[in-house]
């Protein structure tokens, strides 16, 4: 071909690979290889894979095949596991309930979802309730005993015979990720199968390089969130995954797991990593095995990141992303984490862009911003979900000019390492001055009794906007001498007038501290512990 002309090939096809076809790879190939362990039970690959199908059978007897929801609400258990291969095996679409919502939240999913099916662990009977209320549900699956008119999961998972994956094209649905709707109602992201196809690759290339038959990793988050895209990686490698076997975190018995199977690698979020890392037990067991603890899901203190080095090593790895870009945005690998800030090299970068994702720091026109300019954090590239469901306000807000724009704020060095100043709506005006509360956040968790802080924007007639600081402190803390403190650490435009002392932040139904709850717990009080600065 000459010229300048444009070459077009014609696809007849986007078929892709359906997601379920992981778990029948690995179980074709390590059969005999334990899966899933939780206390002294085990499951291999090839039962699991033996499960998933018949339950695959008897769904479709049921009527449920392509496109169809399955609302699942469980706190994470093999059955659990189970529900995710089913409903890509089958091409139906994954709908997981974070288990701490509330009844309303979870009728309202069920609804706006359009499920046909629920799955629920009976401990969650009035969800179930609110969810047949409000939603159209056909039929109801329970994950242990079934009532009157419901099923039973075990029922359904006693064939021995194989299923033959759904095909799917790349733009297929099969998981609705829900926001955490911190800002009004959640909102289900799109993932699809050839999506989360690059997705699974790229957390194999970018987070837990070289990851084989031989590693173990530790489940100590919700499955139905970051933790479950986790999991389908360890699927892919044939990986065993190991679930906690109790329902309440406790970091001795994370210790006792992480020891006695040899755990190399974990998803965690900040909050867990801390716990973790202040904990007593963390000298009392042997964690050597780590090779890949990662966290992620919200902003990470330096203080904390140098005590998790300290006690575990360099074997932490953080990413930044969103559940609309399944968490590939950024990658700071273990060897690019420091405990001495001269080595640390780019303190307070959650790292850079990951493999085939493009980052881009943007103004409020989309234009991008010079190097260490402070803008929209935005992305492309094929992690990038399809759309939220049945949301086309939403979805015109969050694309512009093809690059999904993330609602977090940040800026960019000239090797393209990230950093993220805060969320677009934490940003508050004071005195005609932006203030962004990371920055300040950072500088406070520098004191040796803070244990959390969180500050946000509050109305103010004099400043139009003051920051409002709650704090989760030790013991003796003494809020005098901790302003002054901080006093000589923050410009004064930017120090807190107020400061609220708590016995923990308030966070989520997702284990996040959000800044619209802090600011809705200080509305609360009556100004008690208020501290002013002048």
């Amino acid at each position: 071909m000459s010229g300048g002309g444009e070459l077009i090939i014609q696809r007849t096809s986007n078929r892709v690979m359906n997601l379920g076809h992981f778990l029948t790879q690995t179980a074709n190939r390590l059969a005999d290889n334990p899966a899933l362990v939780r206390g002294d039970e085990t499951v291999s690959f090839g039962e699991l894979n033996r499960r998933v199908d018949s339950a695959c059978h008897a769904l479709e007897r049921l009527g449920i095949g392509k496109g169809d929801r399955i609302l699942v609400q469980s706190r994470n258990s093999f059955a659990m596991f189970e529900t995710m291969f089913a409903a890509f095996k089958l091409g139906a679409v994954w709908v997981p309930v974070n288990f701490r919502l509330s009844e309303d939240e979870v009728a309202y999913i069920a609804e706006y979802s359009g499920a046909r099916v629920l799955v629920y662990d009976p401990v969650f009977k009035p969800h179930r309730d609110a969810a047949k209320q409000r939603g159209k549900l056909e039929h109801v699956i329970s994950l242990g005993e079934a009532s009157p008119g419901e099923l039973a999961w075990n029922d359904l998972v006693t064939e021995d015979v194989a299923y033959t994956e759904s095909a799917v094209d790349h733009n297929h649905p099969c998981w609705f990720f829900f926001t955490s709707g911190t800002t009004g109602r959640p909102k289900a992201a799109v993932l699809t199968h050839g999506q989360m196809g690059f997705v699974i690759t790229n957390y194999l290339a970018d987070l837990f390089p070289g990851l084989g038959p031989s590693d173990a990793s530790l489940v100590v988050a919700p499955l139905s969130h970051g933790a479950g895209i986790h999991q389908i990686a360890q699927v892919a490698r044939g990986v065993v995954s190991v679930l906690l076997d109790g329902q309440r975190f406790d970091a001795e018995r994370v210790f006792a797991l992480i020891e006695k199977h040899k755990i190399t690698n974990a998803f965690t979020v900040p909050t867990i990593l801390k716990t973790l890392a202040d904990s007593d037990a963390v000298d009392g067991y042997d964690h050597s095995s780590l090779r890949h603890l990662i966290y992620a899901g919200s902003p990470t203190y330096r203080v904390d990141q140098q005590k998790a080095l300290e006690k575990f090593g360099p074997c932490i790895v953080q990413y930044f992303g969103l559940g609309e870009v399944t968490g590939n945005i950024t990658v700071l690998p273990s060897y690019l984490h420091h405990i001495d800030d001269d080595a640390q090299g780019h303190i307070g970068s959650c790292g850079y862009a990951r493999s085939a994702m493009q980052v881009e720091i943007q103004d409020t026109m989309g234009a991008q911003l010079p190097s260490g300019e402070t803008g929209e954090i935005c992305v492309i590239g094929p992690a990038v979900f399809s759309g939220y469901y049945n949301n086309p306000q939403a979805n015109e807000k969050a694309f512009r000019n093809g690059w999904f724009r993330t609602g977090d704020r940040g800026h960019m060095d000239p090797q393209g390492f990230v950093y993220v100043t805060g969320r677009e709506s934490d940003m508050y005006i004071s005195g005609g001055s932006n203030i962004y509360p990371r920055e300040i956040e950072e500088k406070i968790m520098e004191h040796p009794q803070v244990r959390e802080c969180a500050v946000v924007g509050m109305p103010d007639p004099k400043w139009g906007e003051v920051g409002a600081l709650a704090l989760v402190a030790g013991s003796g803390f003494d809020v005098d001498e901790f302003s002054a403190w901080m006093a000589s650490k923050i410009a004064s435009y930017k120090l807190p007038r107020r400061i609220e002392l708590f016995e923990q932040l308030p966070t989520s139904g997702y284990g996040k501290v959000t800044k619209i709850l802090v600011r809705e717990a200080i509305l609360q009080r009556d100004g008690t512990q208020e501290n002013d600065h002048g």
